[in-house]
């Protein structure tokens, strides 16, 4: 197994990361937004229990499924069983070899179903057990492991920075936080703040994660935060092309254009071929919500929404999109962002 780099030289060769989203940073799209300047990507997230109790279920599969572009790729594990975790992540590692960059624990899901479980967001309220999760696997792996949490729990226990020292102190390489509680979800503004007291109160690298929609807003999280990285999630959502603007922006303080509308619509019919590439026929579906993002804001937007969202298969998703393009075509607005 080639020697991993030290989680300080790879993000400082990689500061604007894909953060995991469930459901939507499948593989096609990982790779997508590798090769336009996503540094790190990380896998959704992948339950250890899943996989102890069904590792060769189709899920499992296609959860672990890497793109060649974005290898290697960082593998985030979610559970609150110590020896469990530790076992399943040094199967991952044993399995994909060097494909696996690192393994990142989720403690920063704020979904009901996971943190009633005691995963999750949840373990931010069991720090001890955080810990020894942390330990065990770091133990077992020999790869870095990460930690990806929130503020807090809520507004009455925002515990970031004492959190953050225990992981650091239980083994943890990295650590990533969005700066929302769990009780917020989403919703909000996420306070950078609490960022910049995390990264000042440890001495491993530091992500930043929330509310980074623009080239904009990742060079302003790096000057005002400190971060060693940028973590974009839901910016990316419709637009992959974000990594490459930031990275332009960071690097060379230059401006990209935006995707013009006919760029928009070709990257959503090529997302959607490698979907159904990589998970089926039936994967087409899984695309809907994909297509809504690329083609925000367009003209007529609403109408190609709606009817991506009834289409009943692959070809007349892709017939579509050709349709829109050369409905733009017609009215002379293709080549403009339709911003």
């Amino acid at each position: 197994m080639t020697p991993r780099p030290d989680m300080r030289t790879l993000l400082s060769q990689a500061n604007v990361v894909l953060g995991p989203m469930a459901g939507i940073t499948e593989a096609p799209f990982r790779g997508i937004c590798k090769r336009l300047g996503a540094g790190l990507t990380y896998t959704e997230m992948v339950s250890a229990k899943g996989l102890h109790y069904n590792p060769d279920a189709a899920i499992s599969r296609a959860l672990l499924t890497f793109d060649p572009a974005e290898t290697p790729c960082g593998v985030q594990l979610f559970g609150a069983e110590p020896q469990l975790m530790a076992e399943q992540a040094a199967r991952i590692v044993e399995r994909y070899g060097d494909d696996v960059a690192l393994i990142d624990i989720n403690m920063g899901c704020p979904v009901t179903k996971v943190v009633a479980k005691g995963e999750g967001s949840a373990l931010m309220r069991t720090p001890e057990l955080a810990a020894e999760i942390v330990t065990r696997v770091a133990s077992a792996t020999g790869v870095p492991v990460t930690v990806k949490f929130r503020s807090g729990w809520d507004a009455e226990s925002i515990n970031a920075v004492e959190f953050a020292r225990t992981m650091e102190a239980a083994g943890a390489s990295a650590i990533a936080v969005h700066g929302r509680t769990r009780d917020q979800f989403y919703h909000g503004r996420a306070d950078w703040d609490v960022i910049a007291a995390v990264k000042a109160a440890v001495a491993v690298p530091v992500i930043g994660s929330g509310d980074v929609f623009s080239a904009d807003d990742a060079v302003a999280m790096l000057e005002c935060t400190g971060v060693d990285a940028v973590m974009i999630a839901r910016g990316a959502q419709g637009n992959p092309w974000i990594f490459a603007a930031a990275r332009a922006l960071i690097d060379r303080g230059e401006v990209l254009a935006p995707p013009s509308a006919f760029e928009r619509i070709d990257m959503a019919r090529e997302h959607a071929a490698a979907l159904v590439g990589f998970g089926g026929e039936h994967a087409f579906k899984r695309m809907r919500k994909h297509v809504a993002w690329y083609i925000r804001d367009m003209p007529g937007a609403t109408y190609v929404r709606d009817r991506a969202n009834t289409v009943g298969s692959f070809a007349e998703l892709d017939e579509m999109l050709e349709e829109y393009r050369a409905f733009l075509e017609c009215r002379d607005v293709g080549e403009d962002s339709g911003g």
